[in-house]
């Protein structure tokens, strides 16, 4: 078994692509996560070669750098949380991630800000604010009903902190033809 890291899978459908991709190559994928993935043999370098190359024409990259692979870990779990658990955790983001990953919380934040550039806490309410305009654009809840999925004390709240990420209110964004929305491998 060996375990390899793949940069920028956000979604289902890049674990089925990923999936695809590794079977085209020859590899026999045994669990598939965002951003990680274990596989029954050792790829040869061949192999790895190949896969590299694969998976960048499809937008993704192999991580060798196990601090990116890191990073791509913390992203993929917040990732998770937020899209997929609708951020619903019963506890603090901290412990959340430490759990998670089996990691010191304080080395998390201190390599995650060294290599992004920005907090831990900035990127969560980043993918929190592409999550409720993804939620507006649906139009199918209200806004305390998204508020409410996504764990806002308030729609106050909710507004603040959209406007401050996007400089409009939500009711401006709803009222736009277009989404302006972010890829979450853009964040």
């Amino acid at each position: 078994m060996s375990t390899i890291y793949i940069k920028n899978m956000v979604c289902d459908r890049c674990k089925m692509v990923v999936c695809q991709t590794l079977q085209h190559v020859g590899l026999h994928p045994t669990k598939i996560d965002l951003g990680e993935v274990v596989i029954e043999e050792e790829p040869s370098p061949r192999q790895l070669s190949t896969l590299r190359a694969a998976l960048g024409q499809l937008g993704f990259e192999l991580l060798d750098d196990r601090r990116q692979q890191t990073i791509d870990l913390v992203k993929s779990s917040l990732i998770k949380l937020v899209h997929y658990h609708d951020n619903q955790v019963t506890t603090n983001l901290s412990d959340y991630l430490s759990s998670e990953l089996h990691h010191d919380y304080s080395a998390l934040s201190k390599l995650f800000s060294e290599v992004e550039g920005k907090t831990i806490e900035r990127y969560y309410i980043e993918l929190r604010i592409e999550r409720v305009k993804e939620l507006i654009r649906y139009d199918e809840l209200t806004l305390t009903q998204i508020a409410h999925r996504m764990n806002y004390s308030s729609v106050a709240y909710l507004s603040s902190q959209f406007k401050s990420v996007t400089g409009m209110t939500p009711t401006q964004f709803k009222a736009m033809k277009s989404s302006l929305r972010t890829s979450l491998d853009k964040l």
